[in-house]
């Protein structure tokens, strides 16, 4: 039972005088709305990964840059998340100087100028130049993307909407080549026309910019996030957010008004500690956050997910089943089908068992992958090298079962992967650092991915052309190493509001032990709910007088900082 009592304030007043702004032009309230639109970040991200998988099987592409395979066809994928690396690291200080919802519409600005220059592309230089800038621009999104909508939802859903971004990311896969295999299959004569016009790639690069500009216009129409405003002192804006988002406008919700209270006491908190978000980012307690958090990012690269994505038609090529395009396309299809599981359950099952058997079946199916192109594949040489396999040196020939094998284990590759890391290594991230550093620790978590994600690109086709069938064994040996570092590290989150994560972390309990204390929010609206806690509101900096509909004595006292338990 909570004892005290803070001061009321009459918190309609407030929003009479802030919403000026708001009354001239609409603004959602939804959480899943916001969310999945702000989402659409994400989808950047999935039209860049898909923006060469679907071209590098077309004549056209392969004529007119030189065929490039191995180290040049490594450069021109790795020059996006390179740029990403860049984007992520300066996302931060875009986040918590200009909101998170500007810095959003930056990397839109951004995407649409790395799309023009990929579509007006000349040469090889002129391609890298303007996938880096579309890859500053996703490094930008997939930053901030999680941490407005983790600071948006509530705790109940947190892990669906944030999810939402993995979602997004597949369909933006899944869309950008499906327009890439229409244009290959409609330009010229098809994607093995050795005459084929390069409107077979420039066409879907240019419709990429579609999305970044609805994103920049939407968000017009979206709210702050009503923690950044608070770390901003704009109290009555905060308020006002959280009243439409959480209390369907009404100030007095005994949720809002907990949410309110809680962000409050969590600022309150940091700024007492008079400590730097830079400094706070390497002290013991956080650090080890912090390292857990980019591990999760770089165990989400080093598990080969993108990889598949990439270079997926070198794979199905290899296995001589079906066609190249139209085989790859039905894992596109499954990886946005499993991702669902993920967005309707992740808040039921939680975070930590994704982690632990998502790695475990990942690992399984890389294994039987790369053995079975071990002892049934052979080189690819003269006599079995055709115009449509040359780019690759490992293949299976006239052994159809042991090929159907091997998609069959990259489309479940794939779902798992869909299931389990895909949502939860950008819902993790997103949750477990306090306010005063989060921005700037998930820029680290997420440009980890993106270091990853550069070495792989750059890596991965000199491997296939290299070592083949071994690279499978590389990657599954990283996804074990993943699922015993989880098991050890990666402590359960679900069920926490994001100021209750220093609870959850600094308990001292080993990750594997569920950590059973009930969430302080919940124990706190109780509270306001039957009148046993009043939450103060400022009027212009001023105290006020109490709320007479509430009929208590009021009496202004110490709030506890966030973390503390609620007795």
């Amino acid at each position: 039972m909570v004892k005290n009592l803070v001061v009321l304030d009459q918190p309609t007043a407030l929003l009479q005088r802030c919403r000026g702004c708001s009354d001239t032009m609409y603004q959602a309230s939804n959480v899943y709305f916001i969310c999945g639109f702000a989402a659409i970040g994400g989808a950047l991200f999935g039209f860049d990964i898909s923006s060469l998988s679907g071209t590098l099987g077309t004549q056209a592409y392969k004529r007119y840059f030189y065929n490039p395979v191995s180290y040049t066809q490594g450069g021109i994928t790795a020059s996006m998340p390179a740029g990403s690396l860049l984007g992520s690291l300066v996302s931060s200080f875009l986040a918590d100087k200009y909101s998170r919802k500007v810095a959003l519409q930056i990397s839109c600005v951004l995407w649409i100028i790395g799309s023009i220059l990929m579509t007006a592309s000349q040469n090889v230089p002129m391609l890298c130049i303007g996938r880096a800038v579309c890859g500053f621009s996703v490094g930008i999104a997939s930053a901030i993307v999680p941490v407005y909508q983790s600071e948006i939802a509530p705790k109940e859903i947190r892990g669906r909407v944030v999810s939402l971004q993995q979602w997004a990311i597949t369909w933006g896969i899944l869309i950008q080549y499906f327009i890439q295999f229409g244009a290959a299959h409609g330009t010229g004569g098809g994607p093995s026309d050795p005459d084929q016009p390069t409107a077979a790639f420039r066409i879907p690069w240019g419709i990429q910019m579609v999305p970044a500009v609805i994103l920049f216009v939407g968000l017009f129409f979206f709210p702050y996030s009503p923690r950044w405003l608070a770390s901003k002192d704009r109290w009555e804006e905060a308020l006002q957010v959280l009243a439409n988002l959480h209390g369907k406008g009404n100030a007095r919700h005994p949720k809002v008004l907990a949410q309110y209270q809680e962000i409050e006491d969590a600022l309150k908190f940091e700024r007492e500690q008079a400590v730097s978000s830079f400094k706070a980012l390497i002290e013991p307690r956080m650090l080890k956050r912090v390292a857990l958090g980019m591990s999760i990012q770089m165990w989400s690269q080093l598990c080969g997910m993108n990889i598949m994505m990439y270079y997926i038609v070198y794979i199905m090529e290899g296995a001589q089943i079906a066609s190249p395009l139209a085989t790859a396309s039905i894992q596109y299809v499954i990886n946005v089908v499993m991702t669902l599981p993920a967005i309707l359950f992740l808040d039921k099952w939680g975070r930590r068992p994704s982690l632990i058997y998502g790695s475990f079946g990942m690992m399984t199916w890389l294994f039987i992958s790369g053995a079975l192109q071990q002892y049934y594949g052979q080189p690819n040489t003269e006599e079995t090298r055709t115009p449509d396999n040359s780019d690759i040196t490992w293949i299976v020939i006239n052994n159809r079962p042991v090929s159907s094998a091997i998609v069959s284990c990259s489309y479940l590759f794939v779902a798992t992967f869909a299931t389990t890391w895909g949502p939860v290594s950008w819902t993790y991230p997103a949750e477990i650092f306090p306010s005063k550093i989060r921005a700037k620790a998930v820029s680290l978590s997420t440009s980890a991915n993106w270091f990853w994600n550069m070495v792989l690109a750059f890596a991965v086709p000199p491997l296939l052309w290299n070592i083949s069938y071994k690279m499978y064994y590389i990657f599954a040996a990283f996804n074990g190493a993943a699922f015993i570092h989880m098991a050890l590290m990666a402590p359960e989150t679900k069920g926490f509001t994001l100021e209750e994560m220093d609870e959850v972390f600094d308990s001292g309990r080993p990750a594997w032990k569920k950590f059973g204390r009930r969430s302080r929010l919940e124990e706190l609206e109780r509270e306001i709910e039957r009148g046993n806690v009043k939450v103060s509101v400022p009027a212009g900096g001023r105290p006020v007088a109490g709320d007479p509909e509430q009929g208590v004595e009021l009496k202004k006292v110490a709030t506890p900082p966030a973390g503390t338990p609620i007795s």
